[in-house]
C-alpha cells in the first residue's frame, strides 16, 4: 500500500497539468513571466461575396452571441484574452470558404487594448479606419470629399505610381477645385464646394502638378454626385467592362456609408 501511494501522487500531478492547458487562455502551469489581460476590438465591413472569419493563432473565434464564427458586411466584436509575457497574439481575417488569409494582425502586451478597422472588398483592403478623419464643412450647404485609390493601375496596368490630383467640374465645365496627394495608401487633401442643382460633378485625375492624365493618351474622368450638407471619403475604384478589359474609374462608394465617424 505504502508503494502506490508516490505512484498515485505523480498520477493526480498529471491530470492536472493537463487539464490546466486544455485552453490557450488559461494560465500556463510554469511562468516566471507576467500575465495581463488584453482586449482587441475588431471593426470592420466586408463588401467581399464570401463570408470572413476571424482567427487568433490557430483557433477560430466565435464573433456573436449565437456561437456564429462567420459573418458578412458588418462585424463588431471585443476579444478578450491573456498576454503571457512577451508573447505575441496574431490576429487573422481570412476567407472562410478558401481559408486563404486576407490580412494579419500581431500585438503584444505593450498595448493591452488596441483596434483593427478596416474595410474590404475585392482586390483591396483599406487599413485603420477608425484613425480617419473627415473633413469638416466650413459652411453649410456645402459638399466635400476626401479620396483614396486602392486599386490604381490595377485593371488600367499603367506605369505612373505617383500620387494624382483631381479636377472637379461641374458638367457645364465650371472648375469647382482641384484636390491634390490622392493615392493608394492614405486619403487625400480635403475639398468643398458649394452645393448646387443637377449635383452631378465630373473629375479629371491627372499626374499630380500637371494637367496630364494618369493614363498615356486617355482622359478618365469619374462621375460623381454631391451631396449636401455632407462630407464623404471617397473609394476610387478601376474598373473592367464586359471583355475584361479596363474601362474607367468609379468613384461611388464612400467610407462614411458603412461606418460612424466621430
Amino acid at each position: 500500500m505504502m508503494n502506490l501511494l508516490p505512484k498515485l501522487f505523480v498520477s493526480l500531478i498529471l491530470i492536472t497539468l493537463v487539464t490546466s492547458c486544455s485552453t490557450d487562455e488559461k494560465l500556463p502551469f510554469y511562468s516566471n513571466e507576467t500575465n495581463q489581460p488584453g482586449r482587441v476590438t475588431i471593426n470592420g465591413y466586408s463588401a467581399l461575396n464570401d463570408s470572413l472569419q476571424v482567427r487568433v493563432n490557430d483557433k477560430i473565434i466565435e464573433i456573436s452571441k449565437d456561437k456564429k464564427t462567420a459573418f458578412v458586411k458588418k462585424i463588431e466584436k471585443e476579444y478578450d484574452f491573456v498576454f503571457y509575457g512577451s508573447q505575441e497574439k496574431t490576429i487573422s481575417i481570412l476567407n472562410k470558404n478558401t481559408k486563404a488569409v486576407l490580412h494579419t494582425y500581431q500585438f503584444n502586451a505593450q498595448k493591452v487594448k488596441d483596434t483593427i478597422s478596416f474595410f474590404a472588398k475585392d482586390n483591396f483592403w483599406i487599413d485603420n479606419v477608425s484613425r480617419i478623419k473627415p473633413g469638416v464643412l466650413s459652411k453649410t450647404a456645402n459638399s466635400g470629399s476626401k479620396f483614396i485609390f486602392p486599386n490604381q493601375n490595377l485593371y488600367s496596368k499603367n506605369s505612373y505610381t505617383g500620387n494624382l490630383d483631381g479636377i472637379i467640374r461641374k458638367i457645364n465645365g465650371q472648375v469647382l477645385g482641384t484636390v491634390e496627394n490622392i493615392n493608394k495608401e492614405k486619403f487625400s487633401s480635403f475639398i468643398e464646394f458649394p452645393f448646387s442643382s443637377p449635383p452631378t460633378i465630373l473629375m479629371e485625375l491627372v499626374k499630380h502638378g500637371t494637367t496630364e492624365s494618369y493614363i498615356p493618351g486617355q482622359k478618365v474622368t469619374v462621375i460623381m454626385t454631391m451631396s449636401v450638407n455632407k462630407s464623404k471619403l471617397i473609394v476610387l475604384e478601376e474598373k473592367l467592362d464586359s471583355n475584361g478589359n479596363f474601362s474607367g474609374v468609379e468613384g461611388t462608394l464612400s467610407l462614411t456609408d458603412y461606418f460612424i465617424f466621430k
